[in-house]
Formats: C-alpha cells, structure tokens, sequence
C-alpha cells in the first residue's frame, strides 16, 4: 500500500487547518511535518506549539521528520504535541541506536534519514530496529527544490536489501517528489511519498491529491 505524506512547508499557513483537513478528506493518510533547528540544517521551521496546535484538525498519521541536532532531546515533547512517528538523522547523532530506542519507549514508530551524500549502506545496520527509512532526494532544509535523479538508485539499492533480508520496514521518499515523477519513485521502491508544492500549488490540493492516489491505484495489485 503506497502512501501520501503532505509536507505542511508547502502550506498556506492562513489557512493552515482548512488545507490540512482537506489533504484528508482527499485520501493523504500522512502528514508530513518537518521540524528544523538552522543548525543541522540553514532554515528554521516548526516545533512543538505547531503539533499541538493543528494535533486536534486530523486524525492523520503525524509524520515528524526531525532536521536537529542531538533529536534524543525532544524525543518526548514531540511525542506529547501529537507526534505519531519521529524520524531523525542517521548524521545527526552519536549514537543512532539509542535514538531509535527512545522513540519506541515513548510508544511511536521511528524512522531513520539519510542525506543525499550519505552512502546507503551506512543505514544497513539499523534497518531492523525501525519501522521506516527516509531517503531525501534533495538536501534537507529547503522547499521546492528538484528531486536528484541519483536517488533512484538508493531507493532500488535499499528496497533489494530490505526484500534480500525480510525486513518489516517502509521506504519513505521526500524531496522534489511531483505528479510528473511519482511513477519513477514507486517502481523503485518506495512506499511512502512526501510531497509539498506538488499537494498545496494550483489547481489544488483535492485535485492534485487525486493524481497520486491515481498513480498508486496504477501499482497496487
């Protein structure tokens, strides 16, 4: 089951509530929400009062992408603003392991990212201790940027190891991911698909929503 995963940068924040109900209402089962610190990252985006303000407007999957440093920090303020899932950095901390660890403990799903430069195989080792991977077809901390066509080949890379070895955990894609190239990413292997403009921009979310429902229709078996 593909899923999609709006990311709230790519929002109308007048109209922040309404938008978010509408992505719902048009079959997004994820939000997606990225938290930065302009350390780890350039930018400086949302924290915990955003999650809890908006943790009442959906019933969606709270999906928090953490671009910090040291993310073992928060862990358990996210989880209380409405956090359903966090993933972190692999580059981002000591100790990844006992990351993982602390998200679990406060009773969600954790994921794991890596940056573009970032070889795959550096993720291997904790690929059964989380439920997701991240792999960022851009480099993190910006909208709007185009997708590498070189994440392509991690995706396939990290959806043969998962299959090689039984693994029980999905491939979530964010970066540049659009109606034009959804296609590519599912038949490398994601499951998961976060996108930003290509949800909020004209002619709509509704409409715009609906196309990549109809591309996961087309590789749903």
């Amino acid at each position: 089951m593909y899923i999609l995963s709006p990311s709230l940068l790519g929002a109308d924040f007048k109209i922040l509530g309404s938008q978010i109900k509408e992505t719902e209402k048009a079959g997004a089962e994820y939000l997606h929400i990225d938290v930065m610190d302009g350390i780890f990252v350039p930018s400086i985006s949302f924290g915990m009062p955003l999650i809890k303000s908006i943790r009442p407007a959906s019933r969606q999957f709270f999906d928090v992408h953490l671009m910090i440093v040291n993310p073992e920090r928060y862990i358990g303020d996210f989880v209380k603003s409405g956090a359903d899932g966090i993933t972190f950095h692999l580059e981002a901390s000591e100790n990844p392991k006992e990351v993982i660890d602390k998200i679990h403990a406060e009773g969600v799903q954790a994921g794991i990212s890596i940056k573009p430069a970032t070889p795959v195989e550096e993720v291997y080792p904790y690929l059964p201790f989380v439920q997701m991977v991240l792999v960022m077809s851009v480099e993190p901390g910006f909208g709007g940027q185009a997708f590498i066509p070189e994440s392509l080949d991690k995706i396939r890379q990290l959806r043969e190891y998962i299959d090689a070895n039984d693994l029980s955990v999905r491939i979530e894609v964010d970066g540049g991911i659009d109606k034009e190239n959804v296609r590519k990413v599912i038949e490398a292997g994601a499951d998961i698909f976060v996108a930003g403009s290509a949800v909020f921009k004209e002619p709509g979310i509704t409409e715009n929503v609906s196309c990549f429902m109809q591309a996961f229709k087309e590789y749903t078996f």
